[in-house]
């Protein structure tokens, strides 16, 4: 969430930033915020002098009666009693207005950094790196929605029979593949100094907006009506949650988790010729990474968290593609998100399986997620997270590109944690 400091302050740079987004209602808003929180100031000047007021009032009676002067000291007291119920009715005011400026700054996005190049889809964003060789099939190669048929890994049909589309039953190799993976990016993170957490997988609504997930613009979180409580899209929500309303000490700093969940998103809309198979699901397994750090430091992590993830993709023997994304593709809360992309050989293909982002201070400022630092002074910290990998994609690019003849091998680095080395 945007700090209305930020806004008053920067308002020509919170615009621009936000007109790289192509967000249509930014002047709007804001011209709103900027109104509702002069009113705000203006209600609250008018409440701090009315209990000044109140408080010289009570020294008064005070005076009045050790001087005798009962009459007078009664009338006063009819006045305070009188004036209360003013003062009530404006502390009424006051929170009304502040939830209004909230609710309007629930709905801006946050402001890109400069670097972020303005667009507005997938085919604005940059590519900054490339690696690897495309592997080149043969005419008889398949894609992983008939691999894991012909090797009966991962069963479709069932998920459906027993949930709905989008909902894959893993079995016997694909089961063990899944795990192999989990444990892998686990371990990785662990060597790196990650603390590995293992959170609930539903949430309340005040993680939800904490993170910013909601209000829910898209409608892609599964909501539990009955109990107010959401199923996770990604780690990320309940384990930077757990420093909702939290101080830290400049000694806790920084902060570097990693935990695995199960995911799960409605995806509404995304369904059409381009989503068969693995590549895009209800449920889904992903470890997540995730930094609390300071201010100036939070880019050079940003760039630390990328090479770690590049890092997994070449140790997977996958080429990849490191993309920074545009304002138009970028998620509502992220500052600057690269992407990493894997080739799927057989689809000819480049699949997303990893996002990595600084939401600078937006996620802090709605998690009042604070630290102090030697001077004693109280400041936001920078939120960042990064997917360390989501499995679905991976599975499909591991599947579809080191298909043989007599099998599908398994990447090198996998075979300790798979205990076997093809799938046939």
């Amino acid at each position: 969430m945007l700090q209305v400091a930020v806004i008053r302050e920067q308002p020509d740079k919170v615009l621009e930033g936000l007109r790289k987004r192509n967000f249509k209602d930014a002047e709007f808003l804001i011209q709103q915020i900027l109104e509702k929180d002069n009113l705000r100031k203006t209600t609250q000047k008018t409440l701090d002098d009315r209990n000044a007021k109140a408080k010289t009032d009570a020294r008064q009676i005070g005076e009045l009666l050790k001087a005798q002067k009962t009459s007078e000291a009664n009338g006063l007291r009819t006045s305070i009693a009188e004036a209360k119920e003013v003062t009530k009715s404006i502390e009424g005011s006051l929170i009304q207005l502040e939830k209004e400026v909230l609710e309007l700054l629930y709905k801006i996005p946050n402001v890109p950094h400069e670097k972020v190049p303005a667009g507005t889809g997938a085919e604005d964003n940059l590519k900054i790196h490339e690696h690897g060789t495309v592997p080149k099939l043969g005419a008889d190669a398949l894609p992983h929605w008939e691999l894991i048929k012909k090797y009966d890994i991962i069963d479709f049909d069932l998920g459906n029979k027993i949930s709905g589309a989008g909902f894959p039953v893993y079995k016997g190799k694909g089961a063990k593949l899944q795990r192999a993976l989990i444990n892998f990016f686990l371990d990785e993170a662990e060597k790196l100094s990650y603390r590995e957490i293992q959170p609930p997988i539903v949430v309340n609504e005040a993680s939800g907006y904490g993170t910013g997930q909601l209000p829910d613009k898209e409608g892609q979180m599964y909501f539990m009506q009955e109990d107010g409580l959401y199923l996770i899209p990604t780690a990320e929500v309940p384990i930077t949650n757990l420093y909702r309303d939290v101080i830290l000490a400049e000694d806790e700093l920084p902060v570097k988790n990693v935990g695995y969940t199960p995911c799960f998103r409605r995806e509404a809309g995304s369904w059409g010729a381009h989503v068969r198979g693995l590549n895009r699901l209800h449920q889904f397994d992903k470890v997540e990474i995730v930094q609390i750090r300071k201010a100036e430091e939070s880019y050079q992590a940003l760039e630390d968290m990328c090479v770690y993830v590049q890092g997994l993709l070449e140790k997977l023997e996958l080429p990849y593609r490191k993309l920074l994304l545009c304002g138009g593709d970028m998620g509502f809360n992220s500052a600057l998100t690269y992407d990493m992309e894997v080739f799927a050989a057989a689809q000819q293909r480049w699949l997303e399986v990893s996002s990595v982002s600084n939401f600078e201070t937006f996620q802090a400022n709605r998690l009042k997620l604070r630290y102090k630092n030697k001077e004693g002074k109280i400041q936001l910290l920078h939120t960042l997270n990064g997917s360390a990998l989501a499995l679905p994609r991976i599975v499909a690019s591991i599947l579809e590109n080191n298909q043989t003849t007599q099998g599908i091998k398994i990447p090198k680095v996998l075979i300790p944690y798979t205990k076997f080395d093809i799938i046939n």
